[in-house]
């Protein structure tokens, strides 16, 4: 039995600048590019390389590179329609795990000059990218298989031996490559260390103070959102489907719908959303890619301001009613997530977090609230009034983003100068234990504040992440039952196989919301039955 702390909530921001880190919370939206000689596969990157054959190795390192000619490559197609799309970072893979190098560098013959391209993508990319007023970031593999495979090393991830700590050479050109990206590439403002960053990161603010190392130092769950806010900056990076680079055919896409809803929640609980995209191997993006951030595009344009340098609310949601605030939390945006609000149609909203005052105004981001296209006899204004059962909100959607009248994003509602009018509930996963006796794993859950709720029913949320990446998380959480707390605290269990490796956190239930503790994760003991 192990019992492993998650890496999101034990995560570090020492070595970050404040002011710096501040600035990057504020910044809300990036995009993330995967991009390298292999997306001419279709083939999840350097991931394959891990006990590969000899001869696969060979060829991947041999003909994969003389192959490498995006003809239609143009960063600064890239740079517009991230600009279009809201993005105010971006983060580019400058060195995978596969250890070529998207950059041209004195350290190694594997890098993109070396290939019939022979165009330096990473400046080409971070100097479009900034041109259109959007910070540059670096991704950077610490692991580094073509090193590996050249001292006769077996290609692995996410063990000790392998590490640039246990290897003084890969250790230096790191460095040494890490030194290049933030001397010779203009002003680098993020680094994203995929892999261990002992060394690199302290190396990385040494060349310049003023980076911010994201991966390595602060909390970054991957494919997934985490079920309670983190305190302080944090940053949730996805893909649009399945895979991060290339994949042309077996894709299944996120709908645009779908994630706006992600930027939505991870903003509500305090995070930047890191999206991600992976061109073609022609150099261009895969319309099914295009057409999801020009629909993120669209709805940006409307409600940036609910994105863009807010802080989380006293609550993150009330249901479907999602929250963001302004930094002095007297300006509170309401996102209308669930069933479509239709064009024309007036919704009632009862708040029970958020309480008036005599100076209250409420609006419709990107609506004036005076008047509605063919329907000049309607009353469009918006109203609000405090009530006990809370704070009720009448507005009415009145601007018509497509002909058929049926944009099925979320609306959001700004109320300015309102206070709190509810304390949240927050709640701790104590422990998990294996059982195996009964074959079931046993999780301590806590209550830490009740706040504005009377009463609290426990239990817990469960994964099975068996050989998944470090950070991966499937998109479902399996809920177990949940009971009334018995002194601020519950057991709850779940069954469980031999031998696997599961996340697990707790969940409360209150009138109000869903609150959720942080994650652990448990490894049961004992052989996999098949």
């Amino acid at each position: 039995m192990l019992i492993e702390s998650n890496p999101v909530a034990n995560a570090s921001a020492e070595g970050n600048a404040a002011d710096r880190v501040e600035w990057f919370r504020d910044l809300g939206l990036g995009l993330f590019i995967h991009w390298s000689v292999d997306t001419q596969l279709g083939s999840d990157v350097s991931h394959p390389l891990v006990g590969a054959s000899q001869d696969f190795v060979e060829r991947y390192y041999d003909e994969l590179p003389r192959r490498f000619r995006p003809r239609r490559f143009d960063p600064t197609e890239w740079a517009e329609l991230a600009d279009l799309a809201g993005i105010r970072y971006v983060v580019f893979t400058t060195k995978h795990h596969n250890g070529f190098c998207m950059f041209r560098t004195a350290t190694t013959e594997r890098h993109v000059g070396n290939t019939p391209f022979g165009r330096d993508t990473t400046a080409e990319i971070l100097d479009a990218f900034r041109e259109h007023g959007i910070a540059a970031g670096v991704y950077f593999s610490p692991d580094d298989f073509a090193w590996l495979w050249e001292h006769d090393m077996p290609i692995q991830r996410s063990i000790p031996s392998v590490q640039p700590a246990a290897n003084p050479g890969l250790m230096e050109l790191a460095k040494a490559q890490i030194t290049e990206l933030l001397t010779e590439f203009g002003p680098v403002d993020l680094v994203f260390f995929d892999g261990e960053a002992e060394g690199l990161r302290e190396h990385a603010w040494a060349t310049d103070p003023g980076v911010v190392v994201t991966r390595g130092a602060l909390p970054t769950p991957e494919q997934y959102i985490p079920g309670q806010p983190i305190d302080g900056a944090w940053e949730s990076n996805l893909t649009m489907g399945t895979q991060w680079t290339y994949k042309p055919t077996n894709e299944s896409y996120k709908s645009g719908t779908r994630l706006i809803e992600i930027l939505i929640e991870t903003r509500a609980k305090g995070g930047n959303l890191l999206l991600n995209i992976g061109p073609k191997p022609d150099g261009t993006i895969p319309v099914e890619q295009e057409a999801r951030l020009q629909e993120l595009g669209l709805w940006m344009f409307v409600n940036r301001e609910a994105i863009y340098a807010t802080r989380p609310w006293v609550v993150t949601n009330e249901g479907e009613l999602w929250f963001t605030a302004s930094k002095d939390a007297k300006t509170v945006y309401v996102v209308v997530t669930g069933e479509r609000w239709k064009w024309g149609e007036r919704r009632e909203f009862v708040l029970r977090s958020i309480k008036a005052t005599e100076l209250t105004e409420v609006s419709i981001l990107g609506q004036s609230g005076q008047l509605m296209e063919y329907r000049p006899e309607l009353d469009v204004t918006p109203r609000w009034e405090q009530t006990e059962a809370g704070l009720v909100v009448s507005a009415l959607n009145a601007q018509r983003l497509y002909n058929d009248k049926k944009w099925p994003n979320p609306v959001v509602i700004k109320l300015t100068n309102v206070d709190p009018a509810a304390e949240p509930t927050r709640i701790s996963t104590v422990d998990a234990s294996w059982e195996e006796v009964s074959s079931t794993v046993s999780v301590g859950v806590a209550v830490l504040a009740r706040g504005s709720s009377e009463s609290v029913l426990l239990g817990a949320e469960y994964q099975d992440i068996t050989g998944m990446d470090t950070m991966e998380r499937p998109d479902e959480w399996t809920p177990t039952e949940l009971v009334a707390e018995v002194d601020t605290g519950v057991r709850a269990v779940f069954p469980a196989e031999p031998g696997r490796l599961y996340a697990v956190r707790a969940l409360g239930r209150t009138a109000l919301l869903d609150v959720r503790g942080p994650e652990l994760k448990i490894r049961t003991s004992g052989t996999a039955s098949n």
